[in-house]
Formats: structure tokens, C-alpha cells, sequence
């Protein structure tokens, strides 16, 4: 929206998302793991590192706060016709399955990062926002002029309902699950046996939360 009034470029638009989440993971990680994708929450909660029960509550959450967030915009933008800016859509000549593809492709390497520096004992949590942030903006740079980078079915789903326009939506919502989903179980192969054990046995009533949930600091 603010490229339409003052052009950002891809690499300025890029800037923006990253840095933007780099700040978020550092400011929510300690509080809720900062959980901004649901296809990040479901896939952890598929190879058992978030519980089932909160998986509901982080995707409403998600989808809650992307719709607010885009009807905030509508307000301060309300000199603009549209909203379409907002909307993760692709154009001839990029096909369905090359949209899914690359949507499947980013999210599969943005997952992996997460898996790497937020979930692995041996990697170094204090980077984390920022091997996660640089990987979005990397991610927005290759794909955003090709299919809008979504990597993240509320970012898609948010601005569709404000802006009433749902065309290949579906794209964007099963494939980062997809991404998602098969970085998380490759991660899995690599991560120690050993250490894996230790996490669940590590793991009591009270400090559940923390140990599935801040220690997977995410998008």
C-alpha cells in the first residue's frame, strides 16, 4: 500500500517484512514463541513439538490479527480505491502448479532456518530473529514479483476477507502447510536421536509451554 504513494522497490517492501519480523520474534519469542504462521504452528504440532490443544488458539490468533491488521491499513489508506495491493496474487505467465511450487519452495527454506536456529539445542538462539528475518527478506526478494511470497496462510487469508477477493486463495494456504510441514519432518531427520529423547524427557507440566513453544521462536 505504501509502495502505491512513495515506490519502495522490491528490495525496500523486502526490508520491511524482515526487519519487521526479526523485531517481533525478539519482542514475543519470550511470551508466546512468536507464532505469526499457522503453517509454522501445524507443522510443529504434527512431529509433536507443540501440543495439539494449542493449535487452535494460535491459528484464530493469527488469522484475527492479519484481518485487523489489514482493515487498519484500509483505514489509513482510505485514499486508495483498493486493498489489492495487500492481496498475495500471481499473473500470467506463472501457472497454478508453478505458483504452488514456489510457495512450496520458500516456505520449505524459510521452515528449515526456523528448525535450524530456533528448535536445534546445538545452534545459537540469540540469532535466531535475525537468520529467520534475513531469510524472509531473501525469500520476498526472489519470490515477491513472482507470486507475492506469501509463506504464511494468514498473511493471505487476512487481506483476501477484507478486500473480498478469494481467487487461487487456496494456493496460498495449502502449499506453506505443505513447505511447512515436509522442512519440519527433514529437520527431524537430522536432529540427534539423543537430543531428541532428552527434549521429551525433559519436558514436565509446567514448563511445556515453554519448552514447545518460546524454544521454537518462529515466523
Amino acid at each position: 500500500m505504501a509502495d502505491r504513494d512513495r515506490s519502495l522497490t522490491i528490495i525496500g517492501i523486502a526490508m520491511v517484512w524482515g526487519l519487521c519480523l526479526m523485531a517481533l520474534i525478539y519482542t514475543l519469542g519470550h511470551i508466546s514463541g512468536a507464532h505469526f504462521n499457522p503453517a509454522v504452528s501445524i507443522a510443529f504440532a504434527a512431529v509433536g513439538r507443540l501440543r495439539l490443544i494449542y493449535v487452535p488458539m494460535y491459528v484464530v490468533s493469527q488469522l484475527l490479527g492479519s484481518t485487523l491488521a489489514c482493515l487498519t491499513l484500509k483505514v489509513l489508506f482510505n485514499h486508495q480505491a483498493d486493498m489489492l495491493p495487500t492481496l498475495t496474487r500471481f499473473s500470467t505467465p506463472v501457472t497454478d502448479f508453478e505458483a504452488f511450487l514456489w510457495e512450496f519452495i520458500i516456505t520449505f527454506i524459510l521452515m528449515f532456518t526456523i528448525n535450524g536456529v530456533a528448535t536445534d539445542d546445538r545452534s545459537s538462539k540469540e540469532l535466531a530473529g535475525v537468520a529467520i528475518g534475513v531469510t524472509l527478506l531473501f525469500n520476498v526478494i526472489i519470490a515477491g514479483p513472482i507470486t507475492g511470497a506469501s509463506m504464511n496462510p494468514a498473511r493471505s487469508i487476512g487481506p483476501a476477507i477484507v478486500a473480498n477477493e478469494y481467487e487461487k486463495l487456496w494456493i496460498f494456504i495449502a502449499s506453506p502447510i505443505l513447505g511447512a510441514l515436509t522442512a519440519t519432518v527433514v529437520y527431524s531427520l537430522l536432529r540427534q536421536p539423543k537430543q531428541e529423547r532428552q527434549d521429551i524427557e525433559s519436558e514436565s507440566p509446567k514448563s511445556i509451554i515453554y519448552n514447545n513453544v518460546y524454544s521454537h521462536s518462529i515466523v
